[in-house]
């Protein structure tokens, strides 16, 4: 019973995914999961409370998937510079993975507190990852520097995600050029 439960409870959290990335925070609804899922609509009552519990437990389980990938490409750098690059880079690369863009349209949308504490959270760990190779730079002040170069990561995912007229191999280009720009500076 706890497995049927749990494969369930994965089966709507991955409907919740595509909806989102498919429609945005209004794609996300109960009768939606419902359909996606099979499942009666009362019955995805059962597993969650709230359109809400649904975001927070995504983020719960997609964030730190994303961090860890993020993570793991900047331990395979050598120097700060090749982790700076690195950490831009694979954000970006991210940004076409169905868990990013679930992400980003759960922190695009109207959540409650306890929802975007969480999302603001794990953007703090994200950033806290930057951290310390910024400081091996000799930055002077290595988080501010690293909320700034987040800044830029963020610009350049709202630029790839609407569809701009540039390539997003050349934002990702552009973005990385600025970064490391910016905090050799």
């Amino acid at each position: 019973m706890a497995e049927h439960r749990s494969m369930q409870r994965a089966a709507l959290l991955d409907a919740a995914r595509s909806l989102l990335s498919e429609g945005g925070t209004e794609a996300l609804t109960f009768p939606a999961l419902a359909e996606r899922t099979g499942l009666a609509r009362s019955s995805v009552y059962e597993y969650f409370r709230s359109r809400a519990a649904v975001v927070q437990e995504l983020c719960e389980v997609d964030f730190p998937v994303w961090a860890a990938e993020v993570s793991a490409a900047m331990e395979r750098a050598s120097s700060p510079e090749d982790k700076v690059e690195a950490y831009v880079r694979q954000q970006l690369t991210l940004v076409g993975d169905r868990r990013h863009r679930a992400v980003v349209a759960i922190s695009a949308s109207e959540l409650d507190v306890g929802a975007r504490e969480k999302i603001r959270a794990a953007h703090g760990g994200l950033v806290a990852m930057i951290v310390e190779a910024l400081g091996e730079m000799g930055h002077a002040e290595p988080r501010l520097a690293a909320m700034l170069l987040q800044g830029v990561v963020d610009a350049a995912v709202r630029r790839i995600e609407l569809g701009a007229a540039e390539d997003p191999s050349a934002i990702t280009e552009a973005a990385v050029a600025m970064a490391l720009r910016g905090v050799r500076g």
